[in-house]
Formats: structure tokens, sequence, C-alpha cells
């Protein structure tokens, strides 16, 4: 239930910095601002103008700060509400006071999401454009930050208005012959149904099949690095970040725990994880890692498998292929600048075979390009007019509807409209999931909770 109090909190990250935000939203927005803050200029506040002055504890009459603040008069604002932001220094301490001093006036501390679940409520936004906020918050590439604005300018919610009218289309048509029950529905009219209804599953079906390259780019791809001790795989991984992330020695069995990092390649997140060596082992510790190390095997986008070129293949190295069969595997043969003893007996199970040499880096980026040539995502940093899904939940309603559909055209060979209609309206719910109009409060409490308090 959409309680309308006055929310306040910290819209700016935890920590020292520059600047520090604290957002009001709600009706009682401007009182507060008149409580706390003094404008040096006392003309009080003009809507979406700033003002430069003191914040003040009202009980005190201490200055706590100078500051800038800005009052948003209703609807004109992020949330549709009447909204203050004040402006302070951003040390942590300064913006905790100037909170607990908005807090004293009455308002509450916002729940996560809570601005931007109000912009929702309020029409200010779908639910499409308010998941896309935080994806622009959470984008790790060009390509995500591209993507998730187009979806905040409403172009994925474009498309699902499509659908929802021509399933709309279909269904009037279809009501209109259960309201007057003595009249046969005509040719014509099951014609314009089918229609409508046939054009909803092709708009539905091509977004669909955008899901995969819409996922890969907003939330990047995994790339798992495996082999047996001393392949060289820890040495690839600093290589690839260009740093000495991991350990490395001539010992096996460096790596225990599971390393993690982060570039961007291409316009495309790349995450590597770099894991134990896989070989038999009755170190306890060694072999948790290579069990965390085999848990992550069917959860990765790619596996990168390296191999010592100057050994030759072993049992360890066929142990490490039976444990990845039936993945995308690249085979990484790393020491290609010493005397090539390993050799493959079948490379077809491979995307690519390619040689590095992790010391020198040689090889290295023909290693990121094939990685890169995996997944295809030129169509989102090319066009303006690339439309994709990227979550899950637009993908499992569409599927949702989908099925609902084709229920639809089984069911329309008996021709009972009851039914038929059932199915529409099923469908229009689904579509309807996606940007909000048929979400469940349980649906948004969950969607809101993953964003932070001050969005």
């Amino acid at each position: 239930m959409y309680i309308r109090d006055t929310i306040a909190a910290v819209s700016t990250p935890p920590g020292n910095g520059g600047i520090g935000i604290i957002r009001v939203s709600g009706d009682q927005a401007a009182v507060v601002g008149n409580t706390v803050f003094t404008s040096v200029s006392d003309g009080g506040f003009v809507s979406h103008r700033f003002s430069f002055g003191t914040i003040r504890d009202a009980a005190t009459g201490e200055k706590v700060d100078e500051a800038m603040a800005v009052l948003m008069r209703s609807p004109r604002s992020y949330t549709r509400e009447d909204v203050l932001e004040l402006h302070c220094h951003g040390g942590w301490l300064v913006v905790e006071r100037v909170l607990a001093l908005v807090l004293a006036c009455g308002v509450r501390l916002a729940d996560p999401g809570e601005f931007t679940r109000r912009a929702f409520l309020n029409g200010r936004i779908d639910l499409v454009q308010a998941e896309a906020v935080m994806d622009i918050i959470a984008s790790k590439s060009e390509a995500a930050l591209q993507l998730a604005q187009r979806q905040r300018e409403g172009a994925l919610s474009k498309r699902i208005d499509e659908v929802r009218g021509c399933l709309l289309k279909a269904l009037a048509l279809v009501e209109a012959y259960i309201d007057f029950p003595d009249d046969d529905i005509g040719s014509t009219d099951v014609a314009s149904i089918t229609a409508s209804v046939e054009s909803a599953q092709s708009m539905l079906s091509d977004l669909l099949v955008t899901f995969e390259e819409g996922r890969i780019i907003r939330d990047g791809i995994s790339v798992l690095i495996v082999g047996k001790p001393n392949a060289g795989k820890s040495s690839l991984l600093n290589r690839l970040l260009n740093e000495n992330r991991a350990i490395v020695t001539h010992i096996p069995g460096t790596t225990r725990d599971i390393i993690e990092e982060t570039i961007t390649f291409e316009g495309l997140a790349i995450r590597f994880l770099d894991t134990a060596g896989i070989r038999h082992t009755d170190d306890l510790v060694e072999q948790e890692g290579i069990n965390r190390a085999l848990e992550k095997v069917p959860l990765a986008d790619l596996i990168l498998a390296v191999f010592d070129g100057s050994r030759r293949f072993s049992q360890e190295d066929q142990m490490l292929m039976d444990a990845l069969a039936g993945r995308k595997i690249i085979a990484v043969v790393n020491k290609s600048d010493l005397p090539q003893r390993f050799s493959l007996s079948d490379e077809t199970r491979f995307l690519a075979v390619v040689p590095i040499t992790a010391l020198s880096g040689d090889g290295v980026d023909l290693l990121k390009l094939t990685i890169c040539r995996q997944f295809h995502h030129s169509s989102a940093t090319d066009s303006r007019e690339f439309i994709s899904l990227s979550r899950a939940r637009h993908r499992d309603a569409l599927v949702s509807a989908e099925g609902f559909l084709h229920q639809f055209s089984v069911g329309l060979v008996d021709r009972n409209l009851e039914l038929l209609a059932l199915d529409l309206r099923g469908a229009l719910d689904s579509v309807g999931a996606v940007t909000g109009q048929t979400a469940t409060d349980e649906v948004l409490d969950l969607i809101f909770s993953s964003f932070c308090i001050g969005k």
C-alpha cells in the first residue's frame, strides 16, 4: 500500500566526498526545507532554483554547514511529489547530522528504492524504466549503459505496449461476441483476431531472441580459468588484468580460493575467475579449492582451459577435460615460447585454440578478441534502434505470454469464446507484468529492495 508520508535519505554514496545530498520527498518537503535551511537571500524557495544558505539545528540555532538547497514542486520532480534536495559538504559526519535534522522534522527514513518506487506509483515511469535506473547506476560497460539508457527512455516499454495493443484488439472482438451470444462470429472477425494475435506472437518472439544478448550486455560474461597446477592460470589472470592480482610461484597448488576480477574489453564487461589447479591431492584445503572450481563450471558463460605447452598431455589434463564436457571452451596453450610437447587429440570440442605466453603477454590480446567474438553484442553498440530484453523477469513474463497465446491458437479451432478470452487475458496479464500494469506488491517489493536507499 502506498502511504503518502514524507520520506528522506542520503542520495550520495557513503563515505567522504566533495558533496553530500540529502533528498526529501512528500507533502512536508517545503516545511522541512524552511525549518533546517535559511537562504542568504531570505526570499524563500523558488521551484527548481538553487539557493545558497545555512543549515542550522532548529532546536539550538547551531550552524551545521553552508549548503545549497533546491525545492522541486509537484508534479515536476523525480517522484511527482514535492522534492527537496540539500547539497552540503560530503564528510560523512556532516551528512549524518544534516539527515538527523531532517528526520527530526517528523519525516521518516526512506526504504531502499522508495523514491523510484514513488515515481513508478505516481505514473512518472513504468517498471521497466524503474529497473533501468538501477541498471544505469550499475553499468560496467559502455554497451550496458547505452542499453539501460534506451530502456529508461522507454524503447522497450513502447514495444511492450504495441504487443498489448494487439492483444487488447483481439480480446475486444472476442468479448463482443461473448456479450452477444446470439451472433455467430464471422470469418472476417476471426481473421482479424488471428492477425492481431499473430502480430503479438511475432513481436514476442522477436523480443525473446534478444534476451541472451541483452543479458550479456547488462551483466557481462563470466569466464572461468581452469587448468592443472602450474599451467599458468594465475599468470594469465595477471596479464589479462595488467596487474599482479594473483600470487604466482613455482609451487603447485598456490591458488586455493577463487579470485574474481572484471575488465572491459571491446565494450563488453568480462568477469574472470581464477581457480585452484585441478589434480588429485590429499591436501584438504586444496581439495576444497578444487571442489569450488568444479562447482563454478556449469555457471560460467565461457571456460578458458589452460594447458602447459611445454609438457605432454597428462592424466590431470584428461581429468580436466572430463570435468568440462559439454561446456563452451577455449583452449589456451601457455608457454608457447618454449619447445612444444603438448598436442590435443581432438580440437573440435573447443571453440578455438589460442597459443599464448602469459609471462610476456604474447597472444593475450588475441585471446581477448577470441573471447569477445563468442558473444555477438555489436548490434547493441552500433544501433540506437536496438531493443533488447536484459532481465530474466522480463523474459519469464513474455515466455508465459507465449504459452497463453499457444493455448489460444489451439483453442481457436473449437471457438469456445470464454476459453479464448481467458487465454488472451492471461497473455495480457503476463505482458503487463513487464511494465508493471499487473505486477503484484510482492514483485514490487522484490524489485525495489535491490535499490540503494537514496534512489
